[in-house]
């Protein structure tokens, strides 16, 4: 859930929400929790289509839609992409954004947004090729690969890859994600744990630091941010954690460069 306030001011307390800005001016946006708010309200709908890509439908990956401002712009060219199941994408959207939880009807926003189900393995949006593939989390979730040219952000916020045991044991193909994240530019992913708490929240969905960190090691990405970080982990406690990640990481004699991702920071590849 989302945790603003003075203890979270600098780290940040919106759920999950991530913009990429492509070449051709395509802005595809990872996730739509309460970040995508204010993102909103920085974008121009008339300058380029905006494609959403939900990694799952739990309600911290959807509950900015109805407060993403180019939705209310008929000039907005908008498509939103989610992961398989039954029903349409939009129906189980719509569950969401209508009465009684909602105002407004998801058949009425004035952009008319397009929903699409994830092709597979491999579609373009955009100058970008997208991947998609099902990751370890409770019930269908996508983790995304979005490529341009030699540059690759891995996007897997909400996954547990060590959910039956320590990564070393497994053979790269036997990890969940692997795939999406290898060698990746930039890899964001899943650290909502300390390594202390992790035992009581096993099969959560969500990884431990250590675990997190095997994952970036073995993938090989050039860069990793840690993200989805515990609403109950204030800025302070975070802070004790990135000294941790830094200590950890030079243990493992890891090759790229790894910190905790903070709301509002740019990453340019």
């Amino acid at each position: 859930m989302p945790a603003p306030g003075p203890a979270t001011a600098r780290y940040g307390g919106n759920t999950s929400c991530v913009q990429v800005s492509l070449s051709d001016g395509t802005t595809i946006v990872l996730d739509a929790g309460t970040g995508i708010r204010p993102l909103g309200l920085s974008l121009d709908p008339a300058a380029g289509p905006i494609h959403i890509l939900i990694t799952h439908l739990h309600i911290d990956h959807i509950q900015g839609l109805l407060f993403f401002a180019p939705f209310f712009d008929p000039r907005a060219d908008i498509t939103i992409w989610g992961p398989p199941a039954s029903g349409s994408l939009e129906h189980r959207i719509g569950r969401y954004l209508s009465a009684p939880l909602s105002p407004v009807d998801v058949r009425e926003l004035p952009a008319a947004p397009e929903f699409r189900t994830c092709p597979a393995p491999v579609w373009n949006v955009g100058s970008a090729e997208v991947r998609a593939q099902l990751v370890a989390h409770r019930g269908p979730t996508l983790g995304y690969r979005v490529a341009e040219g030699a540059s690759t952000v891995a996007y897997l916020p909400d996954h547990e890859p060590a959910l039956g045991g320590r990564l070393e044991g497994y053979e790269d193909e036997w990890i969940s994600g692997f795939a999406l994240a290898s060698r990746a530019s930039l890899l964001i992913h899943d650290c909502q744990y300390a390594d202390e708490e992790y035992p009581s929240h096993r099969g959560w969905g969500h990884s431990a630091v250590s675990d997190a960190l095997d994952f970036a090691r073995r993938t090989a990405a050039r860069r990793t941010l840690l993200f989805h970080h515990d609403p109950l982990h204030t800025d302070e406690r975070l802070d004790v954690l990135a000294g941790e990640v830094a200590r950890m990481w030079a243990a493992r004699a890891g090759a790229g460069e790894v910190s905790l991702a903070v709301e509002g920071n740019e990453v340019e590849l």
